[in-house]
């Protein structure tokens, strides 16, 4: 099996990123994301929907600058209250 903890991510910035987010409610999700991403230009897109509706998944697509920067992101969606799970 191949540890992928000693290899490192290797990407050419600026680059397009692709974050997944599951929640519960669509309002709370679109907000989350927009109170995150505040003036920077970003898609959200429904992708799933959890067999008995109870969690929604969505696609956000951004331009990110470099690894702080697209970590930041990834810290800032996990801690809000409305995001579930990110990945």
């Amino acid at each position: 099996m191949i540890d992928l903890s000693k290899h490192k991510l290797e990407l050419t910035y600026p680059c397009e990123w692709e974050y997944r987010v599951v929640g519960k409610c669509e309002n709370e999700i679109s907000n989350a994301v927009q109170t995150v991403f505040e003036r920077r230009e970003y898609d959200l897109q429904l992708s799933n929907t959890s067999s008995k509706g109870k969690f929604k998944s969505f696609c956000i697509k951004t331009l990110v600058h470099n690894d702080d920067d697209r970590n930041e992101l990834y810290t800032m969606l996990k801690e809000h209250e409305a995001i579930k799970y990110i990945l």
